[in-house]
């Protein structure tokens, strides 16, 4: 635990000096799983784009129509746009292949093997920016949230729930006890915004109609809730230094197979129930 600022501060400028050691063999395996993990991404990509029906989901924008104060039930909704959520799904799992690819080939490679060396991944975040702030937004369509506004807050949550991620990597070194854990909860909270928003949604709907939403929905909710929190559970575990976690690599490793579970869980998902006829 970081007991005060000049502790945090120490830690912040120490973050440049390597702090974990990468054997040739170690980087050779995490290439090839590397290569692996883009071989699967983009296969799944590719059947999404092939196989899907079609299927569109309305984007949506609210005017109130009329001064503050104004019923909400004399809006108008009406629809900006209609996304076709095959070539979605295959969005986000085509992002991953390309940055496994980018950090398994050179030139990437090289500055991948550096970034693992100073106990970070900067690459991984920003994959995850993109492509996990895209799965929850599709999520959050599926269960009846398309107003534009409401998806680009939910989007800027999530980015943000990233980023301090990333933050929570850059001024801590996974080879010390002396940890700032401001970052860490930070972004737990605001990566809570979008499920607490997804929930509150379906709260209202069910109360309204006594409808929940089909089965396969909730399916989705509950795996991908827990498939998110995962990664959190990882970081805090390298942190913690528990166990084999206390190797930065197996912490790496386990980002990609979480990564690859929670797409190709969401992809097959959605594809088994709503992208084909």
């Amino acid at each position: 635990m970081c007991d005060g600022h000049s502790a945090c501060m120490s830690t912040r400028l120490d973050h440049d000096a390597p702090t974990v050691e990468v054997t040739d063999q170690q980087f050779g395996r995490l290439r090839i799983t590397n290569l692996a993990l883009a071989a699967l991404h983009a296969t799944s990509g590719v059947l999404m784009l092939v196989l899907n029906n079609g299927f569109e989901i309305g984007i949506s924008s609210f005017s109130i129509g009329g001064p503050p104060g104004t019923d909400p039930e004399s809006g108008t909704v009406s629809t900006v746009w209609e996304y076709p959520l095959g070539p979605a799904v295959a969005a986000f799992a085509f992002l991953s292949a390309l940055f496994h690819l980018i950090v398994a080939l050179p030139p990437g490679a090289s500055k991948y093997r550096s970034e693992l060396e100073h106990g970070r991944n900067r690459f991984r975040w920003v994959e995850y920016s993109m492509s996990a702030t895209l799965m929850i937004v599709i999520i959050a369509t599926i269960t009846g949230i398309t107003d534009v506004a409401a998806l680009i807050a939910i989007a800027a949550a999530n980015i943000a729930m990233i980023l301090f991620g990333w933050v929570m990597e850059v001024v801590n070194r996974p080879d010390t006890d002396t940890v700032w854990w401001g970052p860490f909860w930070f972004g737990c909270i605001a990566g809570a915004a979008p499920w607490i928003a997804i929930a509150a949604n379906l709260g209202y709907a069910i109360n309204k109609t006594d409808e929940g939403p089909p089965a396969f929905v909730w399916g989705i909710l509950v795996s991908l809730f827990v498939l998110f929190n995962c990664f959190a559970v990882n970081q805090w575990l390298q942190y913690k230094r528990v166990g084999k976690w206390s190797d930065y690599l197996v912490g790496e490793r386990t980002y990609g197979v979480l990564s690859l579970v929670a797409k190709t869980a969401l992809a097959w998902q959605i594809f088994a129930n709503v992208l084909i006829d």
